[in-house]
């Protein structure tokens, strides 16, 4: 097996807040590690891409190859040869679809090191919602290379982004520059051969005076030649070397635009005046909170009632426990083992019935719902405003209005939600909002499964579970705020204008996203039947009853047959929440009510707490972590005694 340092390398590089980190986490998954970059104060992930054998780089943004910053810096010079990182083979450049020229402009940049280079556009979901379109097929014909285009925070595209990884090409050099540049170039070309990096890098760094370049020529070349190529550079330049970098950043901003123009058609926002009074309204004390509790009961409405209720009934009732449940176990009748037939049919545990069918007949329409309506908001552009409606209260919590982002994502997955905490300013901020993601904050996949059980309940359950989940989050906030030493920042970011969505969009989008989440989590529903149905025929599902009853029974009020769903919530919180569903004949309402809040407080899955340790390091994802098990317990048993108290049922 080869080692990290001798597999290929493969360095994920783009602007800030691109969603380089999301992506590299898809790409490597799990088996990741942080490295300091020698020479500097920077730390960069790395990870291995086992379906290519390659060792891939998180680096930090950039908006020049030029630039002094050392954060900068190292991400431009892990494409030199470096002795404890694998050598670089590839680029993977993460644009914004958002904003095309200053990814192309970078992009423009590393062409120059004359490396095989795939761009990946990202948030092409969030473009769309502004009216950008781009052409992929053309940017990749003008540039002479694969482009990519993904929603990284979602998984989407990823698989795509792989395969293109293993034949990637070198772009074209595009930029021209003045003929006493290029006549350095020359003379660079001739001097320095075999350095193991572009000559026309080296000409560039050299006359942009940089000192990473001169190091790295002083230990290759000897200190001689580095003093006559600096002199020579310099009678080159005629100027400062500042000049110079500022003369040829703006050369490569006017290729980039000039570029944008060719492959990007942006549909202007209509001026209408009612959305323009409308978007203004939203950010408004007193207009701004009606308006958010408006949409907040129109989304319950839609997706607890038309999604969990109508499309839950149709599809689970009709076609899964009318048709194929039936149908399926009449057709498993020929196999002569009682053991795989109650494998894959137990109702209780069965792969088919705990597993894929719930799976698809509970979680996806709901799901779907979920997704249909975070689209609407998010190209509207009634999020943003949100953030600034919200942006005062967020600072008694320790954030500002930026925290809804995040916030908002931990909805659509609490794992990615973590990653996006680095759109924060401050080690403080993004603490508290990792801390208040994983303490209360419900993934659209156990929303899904929340607002199935709940609808069979009276409304006061669905008030009194997500009053708790949303109450215990600015209380838990506003502590933390108290406890969590540090500074918050002022609340700077751009609000796109107000916009009818387009339906098709919005569609198809929510479309992609429930394919992507069924495609990814089906796998994981199987497994986790199926190791629930094995652990219960070898007896531990007796032993763990016994040995959890005081806390589960005695203490919570559950049912012991509450620890297989636990079990599920470890593995999977939505295939725990179906698990919920799937034995709910066996609660109370109350014990029903107790339960969901202990799945909604307790550590989400476990690829969520990967992220966090990876994230936060591992004092403080362990500090988070034991907080929030204990407050899970705590909350769900003081919530089932005040109820019994107060002989509140639910019923």
């Amino acid at each position: 097996m080869q080692s990290a340092s001798q597999k290929p390398g493969i360095a994920i590089v783009g602007n800030m807040n691109v969603g380089k980190s999301s992506l590299f986490s898809w790409l490597c998954e799990t088996d990741t590690a942080s490295m300091n970059f020698p020479g500097s104060t920077v730390f960069i992930e790395s990870g291995q891409i086992k379906s290519l054998d390659a060792t891939a780089y998180d680096t930090p943004g950039i908006f020049s190859i030029f630039s002094a910053n050392e954060d900068e810096v190292v991400s431009r010079d892990i494409l030199l040869p470096q002795q404890s990182f694998a050598p670089i083979s590839s680029i993977l450049l993460v644009a914004d679809a958002k904003n095309m020229k200053r990814s192309l402009a970078i992009a423009l940049q590393y062409a120059e090191y004359n490396i095989p280079m795939l761009i990946d556009i990202n948030m092409i979901d969030e473009s769309a919602a502004r009216g950008i379109e781009i052409d992929s097929d053309k940017l990749s014909r003008i540039l002479g290379i694969d482009i990519c285009t993904s929603i990284a925070r979602e998984g989407i595209g990823i698989r795509k982004i792989v395969s293109k990884l293993r034949s990637t090409r070198t772009a074209k050099k595009l930029v021209i520059y003045p003929d006493w540049v290029n006549n350095f170039i020359s003379i660079i070309e001739k001097l320095c051969k075999d350095t193991g990096i572009s000559t026309r890098v080296i000409g560039l760094l050299l006359l942009a005076g940089d000192r990473s370049i001169e190091k790295y020529l002083g230990n290759k070349l000897g200190p001689e030649l580095l003093s006559e190529l600096k002199d020579l550079a310099a009678d080159y330049r005629k100027g400062d070397a500042e000049t110079f970098r500022a003369l040829i950043v703006n050369l490569y901003n006017k290729k980039a635009e000039q570029i944008v123009k060719e492959i990007q058609d942006v549909e202007p926002p209509h001026k209408n005046p009612y959305l323009v009074t409308f978007g203004d309204m939203c950010t408004k004390l007193h207009t701004g909170i009606p308006i958010a509790l408006i949409v907040l009961l129109l989304v319950y409405l839609f997706i607890g009632t038309f999604g969990a209720t109508f499309l839950v009934d149709t599809i689970n009732g009709v076609i899964f426990e009318g048709f194929l449940i039936p149908w399926t176990a009449k057709l498993l009748e020929i196999v002569p083992s009682q053991f795989f037939r109650d494998m894959f049919i137990d109702p209780d545990f069965g792969i088919l019935p705990t597993g894929v069918f719930l799976a698809l007949g509970l979680v996806m329409p709901v799901l779907f719902c979920f997704y249909l309506v975070f689209g609407i908001l998010e190209s509207s552009g009634y999020l943003p405003r949100l953030s600034i409606l919200l942006d005062k209260v967020f600072r008694k919590m320790g954030l500002n209005g930026k925290g809804v982002i995040p916030l908002v994502m931990g909805f659509s997955c609490v794992t990615m939600a973590i990653l996006t905490t680095r759109l924060l300013d401050t080690k403080k901020e993004k603490n508290i909002a990792t801390f208040l993601l994983l303490l209360g904050m419900p993934c659209a996949p156990l929303i899904a499964v929340m607002f199935v059980i709940l609808e069979k309940m009276p409304f006061t359950a669905t008030l009194t579970v997500f009053g708790i989940i949303l109450i215990q989050t600015f209380i838990a906030g506003f502590v933390a705020n108290k406890i969590i030493p540090g500074q918050g920042s002022p609340l700077i970011f751009e609000i796109p204008p107000m916009r009818l969505p387009k339906p098709m969009q919005v569609i198809r989008s929510a479309t992609q996203k429930t394919y992507f989440f069924i495609k990814e989590a089906v796998p994981v529903f199987i497994f986790a039947s199926l190791f629930v149905f094995l652990f219960d025929r070898v007896g531990g599902l007796d032993i763990a009853e016994d040995l959890l009853r005081p806390v589960i029974h005695n203490l919570m009020g559950l049912p012991e047959k509450s620890v297989q769903v636990f079990i599920k919530t470890i593995i999977r919180r939505e295939s725990g929440a179906t698990e919920l569903e799937h034995l709910r004949s066996t609660y109370t309402n109350l014990q029903l009510v107790v339960n969901l809040l202990i799945m909604t407080f307790l550590t989400p899955c476990i690829n969520a707490i990967l992220v966090l340790f990876k994230e936060r390091g591992q004092k403080t994802a362990a500090m988070i972590i034991g907080t929030v098990i204990i407050y899970a317990i705590l909350m769900g048993s003081l919530v089932n005694h005040i109820c019994l108290a107060l002989g509140i049922t639910f019923t």
